[in-house]
């Protein structure tokens, strides 16, 4: 492997990543970290879903809850190809960072590839938000009408969701300060700020819902 390509995650075990993630490699980073979080999160709505499908005492919401599943599922899956996105896209950067500038047409070019890099590397970190208010409003569900003995569960699903939509959200910030493009980085703030609104609030109903059944 050359020092250029990431590892894929997702072929390693969870030690590989927490040592990389821990070691002084710029990759992976806090946009991979916010995904892996966000996966967990919605890892224990799926398990909320999975307690509560097939028990006859949840028959009424077995069709909804089915349903829960089915996206939570999508959206754990989306966001373990987002933790392996960032990395690279972060890799991206570096890399046109270290183009040469020693003409005019270099500088032009690598001025440009840094651009394009800078709006990848907060593309991926967006869709991270993007996915995380969806757990979000899975957990919420979950919590509504999932088993009560695994409510707690939902809560902590919901509680990750936010910090994954949080997390990733720093990662958008961060890039749109150095890209030049004033239409993108009014739209990727905007959105951010709406999607940190909405998974506030929702990470308080759910906790709300939580305390009150246990």
């Amino acid at each position: 492997m050359s020092e250029n390509e990431p590892i894929v995650y997702a072929r390693e075990a969870l030690p590989v990543y927490l040592d990389d993630a821990a070691s002084g490699k710029p990759a992976p980073g806090g946009g991979s970290v916010s995904a892996c979080v966000g996966a967990l999160g919605a890892a224990l709505t799926s398990m909320v879903c999975n307690l509560t499908i097939g028990k006859e005492k949840f028959a009424e919401v077995e069709p909804r809850m089915k349903e829960v599943l089915a996206a939570s599922e999508a959206a754990r899956a989306r966001l373990q190809d987002l933790l392996q996105e960032d990395t690279t896209a972060y890799n991206g950067v570096l890399l046109a960072y270290r183009l040469p500038k020693g003409s005019d047409e270099e500088k032009a070019a690598r001025h440009q590839a840094v651009q394009d890099g800078l709006i990848v590397a907060a593309d991926v970190p967006l869709r991270i938000c993007r996915v995380a208010v969806e757990v979000c409003r899975l957990a919420k569900v979950a919590a509504d009408l999932g088993n009560a003995n695994a409510v707690t569960d939902a809560g902590i699903g919901a509680v990750l969701g936010e910090a994954a939509a949080v997390g990733a959200a720093l990662n958008v910030r961060i890039n749109l300060g150095s890209i030049e493009d004033e239409a993108y980085v009014a739209a990727a703030a905007a959105e951010i700020d709406a999607i940190l609104a909405e998974t506030a609030a929702l990470r308080a109903e759910v906790l709300a819902t939580t305390l009150a059944k246990i």
